[in-house]
């Protein structure tokens, strides 16, 4: 997936958002250059930095599911953050330094996941084992060949027998694994955090008695998988690959930025940590080196992605040092009629499907007519036009409110099929999205 053309990337993004082609073009091409720059000598390595985007556009209209599709896509490490709950130095919330932290656990959190999906045998086996023993405990030594034979075949009926689920209903006792505390609070400082860990081994390592649990063998192969983990993997690679991928390939995705932006005309500067965040992102976005528990990273090649919908402000209302640090701008379109009829019927896994499936568990077949999805498509267009224009999200409003009385009857409509036709849709919809000042307070 590291190594897909932009182009195929475009393709993959396609199946899940709509339009924006020149959104998905800019990370596209951005993912490739990561590809592109590992392929280098390590001298022209270090010198190619990324080059950040600013995405300008409503809300609901794709910003965060663009990033979010990608990062998934290719299993970079990825974090979303809101850039309005960040504070300046000084004043009481998280400091800016601390996405650059949860980066790092994420990135640690997916190498981990992957050494176990590679290790899954091996941990499989040691939780087998383990059951198995509790069920069938060792011979003592000095027991003679013949009962060592007759030991070992019992142990083998016995193990396929644990593989194929037939004695998960049976309860055996299992030590517990020891519960690690996480002080990983990433508004704290790295310092004081490894301190709490330390403290924290201390007072675990020095209780004397496993915590001993009677529970069943389905239950215990979950628990026993925890312990073959820490058992069985070497954390401090973990660790240190964490922290190689988080530097060579994280992705920040910036929310919100336009929160951040002050703007010149405007006479009530209320806030005045917004252009101190600005400054306090700056060194992070042009490079520098932030501490976390788990060590030091430079931020030099982690890729910023930021969005923002700019309604009451601009982009060069923000400072120009962080403006020259997305040098690459896009515009994400505004969604029409056709562009929302297309999200309810051509993406993957999309809204009409998952509410076919989610009736569909209460034995309720429901089939939506061509005809009503058009006149869904548009009350949602109208509906944004006269309210807030939040984009593809107003479906979501529009949909639940077709099919509520369907979903809160759905146990008295069971092996039937409801067809959602034109008239239904107009029928529930029309009165509120007329009535501008209910669609207001429903849609």
């Amino acid at each position: 997936m590291k190594s897909m053309t932009p182009r195929e990337i475009v393709e993959y993004l396609d199946q899940y958002i709509i339009g924006q082609n020149d959104a998905k073009k800019t990370v596209a091409i951005a993912l490739r250059n990561r590809y592109r720059r590992m392929q280098l000598p390590k001298e022209i390595q270090d010198e190619i930095i990324p080059k950040n985007i600013l995405m300008i556009g409503s809300t609901g209209v794709g910003k965060t599911e663009i990033a979010r599709r990608m990062a998934k896509m290719m299993g970079f490490p990825f974090v979303k953050v809101e850039a309005s709950k960040y504070t300046e130095v000084g004043f009481v919330g998280r400091d800016v330094e601390s996405m650059v932290r949860d980066l790092v656990s994420d990135s640690i959190n997916l190498v981990k996941e992957e050494q176990k999906e590679s290790n899954k045998s091996q941990i499989d086996e040691y939780v087998i084992k383990k059951i198995v023993e509790k069920l069938i405990p060792p011979l003592p030594k000095g027991a003679s060949e013949q009962k060592q034979e007759e030991y070992e075949s019992s142990f083998e009926r016995m193990k396929q027998k644990v593989i194929k689920g037939e004695v998960d209903h049976l309860k055996i006792e299992i030590e517990a694994p020891k519960k690690s505390l996480d002080f990983g609070d990433s508004s704290m400082p790295p310092e004081i955090i490894k301190v709490q860990e330390s403290l924290a081994k201390v007072f675990i390592n020095s209780s004397k008695d496993d915590i001993k649990k009677e529970v069943t063998i389905k239950e215990a192969k979950e628990l026993l998988k925890i312990d073959a983990s820490d058992k069985l993997l070497d954390m401090d690679m973990i660790k240190s690959e964490g922290l190689k991928r988080a530097e060579e390939g994280g992705i920040i995705f910036i929310d919100e930025i336009d929160k951040i932006a002050v703007s010149a005309s405007s006479s009530n500067r209320q806030d005045p940590s917004k252009e101190g965040v600005q400054r306090d992102l700056l060194p992070i976005v042009e490079g520098s080196s932030v501490n976390t528990k788990h060590g030091s990273i430079k931020t030099d090649h982690i890729l910023f992605i930021s969005a923002g919908a700019f309604h009451l402000s601009k982009p060069s209302d923000l400072i120009p040092e962080l403006q020259g640090r997305f040098p690459l701008r896009v515009e994400l379109n505004s969604l029409d009629e056709d562009a929302l009829y297309s999200i309810m019927t051509k993406t993957k896994n999309s809204i009409l499907t998952q509410y076919i499936a989610l009736l569909d568990v209460e034995g309720v077949e429901i089939v939506f007519e061509d005809d009503a999805i058009r006149a869904l498509a548009r009350l949602a267009q109208n509906a944004n036009e006269k309210t807030e224009d939040i984009g593809a999200r107003r479906l979501h409003t529009i949909l639940e409110r077709v099919v509520e009385d369907i979903s809160f009857d759905a146990d008295m409509h069971k092996g039937e099929k409801i067809v959602i036709d034109k008239e239904l849709v107009h029928k529930k919809l029309d009165d509120i999205i007329e009535n501008e000042d209910v669609a207001r307070y429903i849609l």
